[in-house]
């Protein structure tokens, strides 16, 4: 009897999952099914560069059903909800034409991996009336578009970018973001004219205490400020004035253009689906195993989860390779193998071509040394040779990663060769630098 394996979501996590379970099982032992409700695969991280001119709409972007292996069946359409007791997804369907889409799809095994959504709504004032005038987020397509053009004629002035709440996808780009506008206004020779404050609800730069005495340190000797546990409850801006960032706790911050990382939430069929997902639309999920809390057959993989680590690309490959195997034990009647221990890696991008690496996993702090092994990319220290690991990732991520290969001495669980523990006074930086209101 053939078992049905639906995944929700044709983006990373759900991309590399089919292909990965696709290259294991053989044609008739199961049936893989991928939905979602476009056929335009984004490369995420690529949107970091293009309000700088770095990268053009058009590289970042290919079909999702090519890049899904043969044997692999693609439905285009949106997810109206889950039926977690009857195992059944119901989508929005299209009953005639060339495009025909089913009303419901059954499952053996689910696979959640729809991501993290943007929340615009959650933020009064938001997408008001400076609403791509002088507001901008760059975490979609078209807003990465329009903020390239609104920098482009952006003469001096204030420029803040602000993280609205966490959790958000891949939490070090607004700190690689003011970087590069250090470079970006550098380059241009009038970033003596631009103010550069990071807004942040974090009381630090970054989560981690290591990782963020380094980048708090190098905020600091950029020139950039830094405005800790602020949580903006509205954005109050026109076209064409300046306009402020208002926090719970009444204090103000103005700019004449922002850069807003907007809140995040699960996608909206989750909330629309009794049991499936927490107040905040993700799947309540195991770390260990990436087996839901929700059904033993439902597994959830990426931005999609509620586990507590990074909602990054790295962590969606590592988790991956965990998932592949777990869904495999579980149709065969096994044990699951609890083995993925939050491990998660992020080149950050510091401008003027270098770049700064970090490892680390749920329980331990980003490490020094070297990755993957001890001869490999230098750890928490600026290099060209981390900047050019950035850049090649693309070439990685559409050939290797998305295929569902194995990446040489890259695996799941945090490699510990070539590092060494680290401590905020061994880099001869405090912990709080950088991090001032």
């Amino acid at each position: 009897m053939t078992t049905n394996i639906l995944i929700l979501g044709g983006g990373t996590g759900g991309t590399l999952m089919a292909n990965r379970l696709r290259r294991h099982f053989p044609e008739g032992e199961v049936s893989i099914t991928v939905v979602d409700q476009d056929n335009t695969h984004l490369y995420q991280p690529g949107l970091l560069f293009v309000p700088f001119g770095l990268a053009h709409p058009d590289e970042i972007i290919r079909r999702r059903s090519r890049q899904l292996h043969a044997g692999v069946d693609f439905i285009e359409a949106e997810i109206d909800r889950v039926d977690i007791d009857h195992k059944i997804v119901h989508l929005i369907g299209v009953d005639d034409g060339p495009d025909q889409v089913p009303s419901e799809v059954r499952y053996d095994v689910l696979v959640v991996a729809t991501g993290a959504m943007l929340a615009l709504d959650e933020t009064p004032g938001l997408t008001g009336d400076g609403w791509e005038s002088n507001v901008f987020t760059f975490y979609d397509l078209a807003g990465a578009a329009a903020l390239h053009d609104a920098l482009a004629g952006f003469e001096g002035g204030r420029l803040v970018i602000n993280v609205v709440d966490m959790p958000i996808k891949c939490p070090v780009a607004p700190l690689e973001f003011c970087f590069l506008a250090d470079w970006y206004f550098t380059e241009r020779g009038i970033r003596n004219l631009v103010d550069i404050t990071y807004v942040t609800p974090l009381d630090a730069a970054f989560t981690k205490p290591i990782a963020a005495a380094r980048l708090g340190s190098l905020l600091e000797a950029k020139h950039i400020s830094v405005i800790t546990e602020f949580n903006t409850g509205e954005v109050r801006s026109a076209v064409g004035g300046p306009g402020a960032l208002i926090g719970y706790d009444g204090r103000e911050v103005p700019f004449d253009l922002a850069v807003v990382v907007p809140m995040h939430s699960g996608a909206a069929y989750v909330a629309r689906s009794p049991g499936l997902g927490d107040e905040l639309g993700f799947v309540p999920t195991n770390l260990q195993t990436l087996q839901s809390t929700v059904r033993p057959e439902i597994f959830a993989i990426g931005d999609a989860t509620n586990v507590a680590v990074s909602k990054a690309g790295s962590v969606t490959h590592f988790e991956g390779e965990v998932l592949a195997e777990n869904i495999i034990r579980f149709i065969a009647g096994q044990p699951l193998s609890e083995t993925y221990d939050g491990h998660a890696n992020c080149f950050i991008e510091t401008g003027f071509s270098k770049a700064l690496l970090i490892d680390f996993n749920a329980t331990t702090e980003p490490l020094e040394g070297h990755f993957p092994t001890a001869v490999g990319l230098p750890l928490l220290r600026e290099s060209r040779l981390n900047h050019l690991g950035k850049l090649l990732f693309q070439t990685v991520y559409w050939h290797a990663l998305l295929p569902g290969r194995d990446l040489p001495m890259v695996h799941a669980a945090m490699p510990t060769a070539g590092k060494r523990e680290t401590s905020a006074m061994d880099l001869d930086i405090p912990v709080a630098q950088g991090a001032h209101t």
